[in-house]
């Protein structure tokens, strides 16, 4: 792993200021990390100070809290290019845990890295892949016995074929209801959370998805929505897709009539 004095933390948008910089590192090297076996990072962001408390502790591993999903998707991206292993994200159901991981899945495609993905309702057998770069589990509290035998398999093969290995669930991996084995082996490596979107964070999250697609929403729409859906990441990105492609069958600018008409039609 990397050594305290190199640890990169140009990831973070304040790791350009000296200050910024000198300050983390001078705050790590004052903690007693050397035996550590466990750190908790509130807070985590990007990881950038995660990363130099791990340099510090290589023993250790991490389990990083913030309320940003981006966020969380800078960090695991950051970790695992500095070879750190990510085996878990955790959050409430609607918190975006399943979005994140295809993004994350979206990124190494990009780069012609294969895949393989299972959850809880992908048909069995779950066969191993060894081209993969990269095994999703995703929803793992939700596996029934059958799944569980599958993941422990896949996961066993992956960890002997130096695969990366990512897992997602509603629950911590000490508190996931799963079969001793497997919950263990997820709780290995680093683990991340996040808790859900408070309305400004879901306003947020929103506008920028939106202005990612082109589409411009008012306040008035924001409003309109968030008032009477729950800020369920998931559910917010589905009425977003089906907002985008009614928009563009009516050619209309989206507008709350726009909405109205689209839940006559359609339902909510």
């Amino acid at each position: 792993m990397s050594d305290l004095a190199t640890v990169d933390t140009t990831s973070d948008r304040f790791a350009h200021d000296p200050a910024y910089v000198a300050a983390n590192r001078a705050f790590v090297l004052r903690l007693p990390l050397a035996r550590v076996r466990r750190i908790l990072d509130l807070a985590c962001g990007t990881g950038a100070v995660g990363q130099l408390m791990l340099a510090a502790a290589p023993e250790a591993g991490l389990y990083g809290i913030d309320l940003d999903p981006v966020q969380i998707g800078l960090a695991i991206e950051n970790y695992a290019q500095l070879g750190y292993t990510v085996r878990r994200i955790d959050g409430p159901a609607g918190s975006g845990k399943t979005h994140l991981l295809r993004a994350l899945a979206a990124s190494w495609q990009a780069r012609g890295e294969r895949v393989a993905w299972f959850g809880p309702a992908a048909a069995l057998p779950w066969a191993f892949d060894e081209r993969a770069a990269l095994v999703v589990f995703d929803g793992c509290d939700a596996y029934d016995a059958a799944r569980q035998q599958a993941a422990f398999a896949n996961f066993v093969q992956a960890s002997a074929a130096g695969i990366a290995v990512v897992s997602a669930g509603a629950l911590p991996p000490v508190d996931l209801p799963l079969r001793e084995d497997l919950r263990t082996r997820l709780g290995w490596g680093l683990v991340f959370a996040w808790q859900p979107l408070t309305e400004g964070e879901a306003r947020a999250v929103l506008r920028r998805e939106a202005d990612r697609r082109g589409i411009r929403l008012s306040d008035e729409v924001l409003a309109y929505l968030l008032t009477r859906f729950a800020r369920d990441l998931t559910q917010l990105m589905a009425l977003l897709d089906r907002l985008d492609e009614f928009a563009l069958a009516s050619r209309r600018a989206v507008t709350v009539p726009l909405l109205k008409k689209m839940f006559e039609e359609e339902g909510p």
